[in-house]
């Protein structure tokens, strides 16, 4: 279960908003930084709703930040699925 930062949250962003975000990430993702990323989103939010958003694709491992502060898509259930097929990789416990 994914806990986000413990927080007062006087609006919770609706799915379509969450998926607009997501997939402007992903086609767009390693061109901006957090605020000017969302300075370019097709459609306008609050910044408090933006951040939310963005913590919980940060904890839910679906977007990673790199040394230069970029936003990128790094979810990739199909390349995970190739992986653990694969009989010359295996799980380390």
């Amino acid at each position: 279960m994914i806990e986000l930062k413990t927080r007062q949250i006087l609006h919770f962003p609706q799915l379509d908003t969450v998926l607009m975000v997501e997939r402007f990430i992903k086609d767009h993702g390693g061109e901006f930084r957090k605020k000017s990323l969302w300075e370019n989103l097709p459609k306008k939010m609050m910044y408090q709703t933006y951040c939310l958003i963005i913590d919980y694709l940060l904890d839910s491992n679906k977007i990673a930040v790199d040394n230069g502060g970029k936003v990128c898509w790094i979810w990739d259930p199909e390349g995970v699925k190739r992986y653990l097929s694969r009989p010359d990789l295996k799980w380390r416990k």
